[in-house]
């Protein structure tokens, strides 16, 4: 079974988006049930970082306008064992993608 862990940056982003969206722990939840099946979703960003898109049900407008889940999939050993780290959350809305000095300061926290 795919084990999911988050970092630190993660829980900060996804607490501020708890102010703004009531749905977003549900909308959080449905992610994680999605990642259990399919860990290797989203938009490879290369060095096992991907980007998911996630709908944040009280925006109304499904994943397009809905917030981004940077994982990272290196520790996956099988499609069905592993770890999946959760490396940031953040809403479309606010920021249209992530910088690569981003990513770098993310996988940091890996190493």
């Amino acid at each position: 079974m795919i084990e999911i862990k988050t970092i630190p940056p993660f829980d900060r982003a996804l607490k501020k988006l708890q102010k703004r969206y009531k749905s977003i722990v549900a909308d959080y939840l449905t992610l994680l049930e999605e990642l259990r099946q399919n860990p290797f979703a989203g938009t490879d960003l290369g060095k096992g970082v991907r980007k998911v898109r996630m709908a944040i049900s009280a925006k109304g407008k499904g994943k397009s306008h809905g917030a981004r889940v940077i994982t990272y999939t290196e520790a996956i050993v099988k499609i069905d064992e592993g770890t999946l780290i959760l490396f940031y959350i953040y809403d479309k809305a606010d920021k249209e993608s992530i910088s690569e000095s981003e990513i770098r300061d993310l996988l940091e926290y890996i190493k």
